[in-house]
């Protein structure tokens, strides 16, 4: 079975003409489609699906930083998952982890942010 049994096409194809369309996207419809597209293409939607995960929790939820907080980590995980893809992309993990570092310190959340912190120490370090 390869990859492709796995994805709905209908979906790809609805989040491609969301994109595409004549009018620019929202936040959140360019959120929905880059979550579906990363399926298809990780490489060309991973940066682009951080990006805009930081974008919609800033302005979408800035008023609700539980949902903001997920949204960045979810940032994060995109990020991460790029890196692991292609390790040259470590300024793109490091800007999502200080995005979700200010929120955590907003929210005065010092266990995850401690976690974070390291993290953030080993990416500006070059670590693994």
């Amino acid at each position: 079975m390869n990859h492709s049994a796995n994805i709905n096409h209908d979906a790809v194809l609805r989040a491609r003409v969301a994109l595409l369309g004549s009018g620019k996207p929202s936040v959140r419809e360019r959120v929905a489609a880059y979550r579906v597209l990363v399926q298809v293409s990780p490489l060309a939607y991973l940066p682009l699906l951080s990006a805009a995960l930081w974008k919609y929790s800033r302005y979408e939820f800035a008023h609700q930083p539980e949902i903001a907080l997920a949204l960045r980590a979810e940032s994060v995980a995109a990020a991460r998952r790029m890196c692991a893809l292609e390790p040259g992309w470590s300024d793109l993990l490091a800007t999502a982890l200080t995005n979700h570092r200010e929120l955590l310190i907003a929210m005065d959340r010092r266990d995850e942010l401690r976690a974070v912190e390291e993290e953030l120490r080993r990416v500006a370090s070059g670590e693994r």
